[in-house]
């Protein structure tokens, strides 16, 4: 499983990258007037380059999802096929946080 510390990062990392793109679509949005030659090629090349970061952010915000959501089903699995076991592993793992929470 994924550590809280990483998974936390991974959002504002996925929320940076969001606030990003907005940005740089408002930013194209209110300087649509320029008109010089070397301006509008500079722009084709960030509009593409914008493009390309949004559809590279979607897809891996859809590989997240169908990663967590893998890692669910088979964890689901796994407690269906073996209940003691999964009652062993939850039973130790409360106990050691306990110790470990009770030492501090």
């Amino acid at each position: 499983m994924e550590s809280n510390g990483r998974s936390l990062m991974r959002d504002r990392l996925l929320d940076d990258l969001r606030l990003v793109i907005k940005d740089a679509e408002d930013l194209l949005k209110n300087t649509s007037q320029q008109v010089d030659d070397g301006y509008r090629a500079a722009r084709a090349r960030f509009e593409t380059t914008l493009s390309t970061a949004r559809h590279g952010l979607s897809t891996l915000e859809e590989s997240i999802t169908a990663g967590a959501r893998d890692a669910i089903d088979t964890t689901d699995r796994y407690v269906q096929d073996h209940p003691w076991q999964s009652v062993g592993i939850g039973a130790l793992t409360g106990l050691v946080v306990g110790l470990w929470l009770g030492r501090r």
